[in-house]
């Protein structure tokens, strides 16, 4: 009862912060499909690159032995040899896959998930003993979803059968006549074409697997109202936290501050330490005012930007210092900059736009 009130408060969907930490605990959604989707991917390369030499090998001791079978002697140093010819074949192509398949299960593995050394899963809990859990592990959501699962893979793997191997039906009856190349090339092809189909049908079902996990591993993660607003408070008390995010919205005005330049009507210079970008409607009433402004790398960059829009730069280095030190952003000129800032505007006026800076005289 109290578990089932304690999952109803759990509205809120987990933080980032809540997914890492389950992450560092080697809590992370996995899906087995996936890796059987990988490891039957890695069987489907090896048979198409490596069947029809192997094909032809066994082949050449088969099609001898069916062929010929007076030629050998079932006792004897032959027997011996014909046995070691066939171990050392199956023994090279059973470790080459064997290694392939190793590979393809890892790859599945870290695809989903980097894995993680932690001992968090390794300690005892009642919760494991528990028969209510485990009963709700069976019949719950996951336990129903695992088991419609194999049940479509059942049913999936039939009508992958049905539909390789009905249309081919004659063919085989035929084949079981033929010669043993023939037989042998048949089987080839049906091997190909049935491992061909089901890993298309595997990857699907990998794919829809891989969200239910990753749905119901969010879930169960789901945090209350209460959770979020301590974990916020301790995010914001972290100094290195608290530094991170200030740099960023220093970065995030700077950008602005820059972006901003393009709409300005004329940028003053002292050239390169301070930059004020300055707007103003002709005819109007209100006086200009400040729409960005910058010191040495954004001076810069503001500058850059302003050549690349075609914005007139001004070089008066006593204006622009003024200008930044006294006014910010979104400010209007202060009445005692009214006569330097209309000497600069009449410069530009009796000027045309140009893109290098222009030093006033």
């Amino acid at each position: 009862m109290a578990e089932q009130q304690d999952n109803a408060q759990r509205t809120e969907e987990p933080t980032p912060k809540r997914l890492a930490e389950a992450r560092k605990k080697g809590d992370a959604p996995k899906s087995q499909e996936v890796i059987a989707a990988a490891i039957l991917a890695a069987g489907a390369l090896a048979i198409w690159l490596l069947a029809d030499p192997a094909m032809r090998g066994f082949a050449e001791i088969g099609v001898s032995f069916l062929d010929r079978p007076h030629d050998f002697v079932v006792d004897g140093p032959a027997l011996q040899h014909l046995f070691a010819e066939v171990a050392l074949a199956l023994a090279a192509a059973g470790g080459g896959l064997l290694l392939l398949f190793l590979i393809a299960a890892l790859a599945g593995n870290i695809g989903q998930a980097l894995p993680v050394w932690t001992t968090e899963r390794m300690k005892p809990s009642l919760q494991k003993l528990s028969p209510i859990a485990g009963a709700k592990r069976i019949f719950g959501p996951s336990g129903m979803f695992n088991f419609a699962k194999g049940v479509g893979k059942l049913i999936i793997v039939g009508a992958i059968l049905a539909f390789a191997l009905w249309p081919d039906r004659d063919l085989l009856v035929t084949a079981l006549f033929s010669d043993s190349a023939g037989l042998l090339e048949l089987a080839r092809l049906l091997v190909i074409k049935l491992i061909g189909l089901t890993l298309i049908a595997m990857l699907v079902i990998a794919a829809l697997d891989y969200g239910f996990q990753r749905n119901s591993w969010k879930k169960r993660l789901r945090m209350t109202k209460e959770e979020i607003r301590r974990e916020l408070k301790e995010t914001e008390g972290d100094p290195q936290i608290k530094g991170r995010l200030r740099q960023q919205r220093e970065q995030r005005a700077r950008q602005r501050n820059i972006t901003a330049v393009k709409n300005a009507a004329v940028l003053i210079m002292n050239p390169t330490h301070y930059a004020v970008a300055l707007d103003y409607e002709m005819g109007a009433a209100e006086p200009p005012r400040c729409v960005a402004k910058g010191v040495d790398n954004v001076a810069l960059k503001m500058r850059d930007v302003a050549r690349e829009h075609n914005i007139p730069i001004v070089e008066n280095p006593p204006l622009a210092r003024a200008l930044h030190a006294s006014i910010d952003i979104d400010d209007e000129i202060p009445f005692e900059h009214y006569e330097a800032v209309a000497q600069v505007i009449g410069f530009v006026m009796n000027n045309a736009r140009k893109a290098a800076p222009t030093p006033m005289q």
